[in-house]
């Protein structure tokens, strides 16, 4: 098939788009959660590599409207020290999932998200020090979680929840945050020689129907309570890490995975 040839419209496709869809909604009203909600579905679908290139792909442009506002707002003292982190943690996410095993990988990807969500759910957050050794710390664990399956959110907020700062900025801060890191994602990703540039036509088909769910989940986020989304947004990485284990793969093969 060429390379920008349009790929067939199997139930498996399909199914990815309706996720890639709910993940907007999540991104667009809480600034995270579409990576874990993505990752353990595409990876199940086309295999860990292709996902992260899907993700890296759909997240730039769909994600602007939202975040050059957040620029604004965002608190860059607080951003700045984990994004040095992500640098440099990134490329040893990128080797574990160059050399590691995707059956493993697999189980890995699933089994830490479903560990981020008992986190994130159980509120815990972090209690010691604050400094700029810490944030790079907690930068460079983000940025090897973000290598592996891009889901480097849940250290930065677990971190972050407990920092006094108000809900908005926090999610200023995780969307411009992560809109960066894409950028730095995409040139490991390049650098390492394994970009699936076979996956770039489906992702420039997802990208816009991305967009319209970070455009609804933008202009819910006004509108409704923080618990009411937070609970919404588990419950979809949950459903998804869940669905990804390879125990169900048989249930992928029916849809044409």
């Amino acid at each position: 098939m060429s390379l920008w040839a349009l790929p067939e419209f199997n139930t498996a496709y399909i199914l990815l788009l309706g996720v890639i869809f709910l993940a907007g909604i999540a991104r667009g009203l809480s600034g995270f959660g579409s990576g874990m909600i993505i990752a353990p579905i595409a990876g199940a679908i086309y295999g860990p590599p292709a996902a992260l290139t899907l993700l890296v792909l759909i997240d730039i442009v769909p994600s602007l409207p939202v975040t050059i506002p957040a620029f604004r707002i965002a608190r860059w003292r607080e951003i700045i020290p984990i994004l040095f982190g992500m640098v440099v943690g990134l490329p040893l996410g990128i080797w574990i999932l160059v050399t590691g095993d995707e059956l493993f990988l697999r189980w890995l990807i699933c089994l830490t998200i479903l560990g981020c969500v008992v986190i994130l759910w159980l509120r815990w957050t972090w209690r010691g020090p604050r400094n700029l050794a810490v944030s790079f710390g907690i930068g460079g664990v983000a940025g090897v979680l973000s290598g592996i399956a891009s889901i480097p959110g849940p250290p930065i907020i677990a971190y972050w929840m407990t920092s006094g700062l108000p809900a908005m900025v926090v999610r200023a801060n995780l969307l411009s945050l992560f809109f960066i890191s894409t950028f730095i994602t995409l040139a490991n990703l390049i650098y390492a020689d394994i970009f699936a540039w076979e996956i770039a036509i489906r992702a420039l088909i997802a990208a816009p129907i991305y967009f319209i769910g970070i455009s609804l989940g933008s202009a819910a986020f006004s509108k409704g309570g923080e618990r009411l989304y937070r609970a919404a947004t588990f419950m979809l990485i949950l459903l998804a890490a869940l669905l990804a284990l390879p125990v169900f793969d048989s249930l992928f093969s029916l849809f044409g995975g």
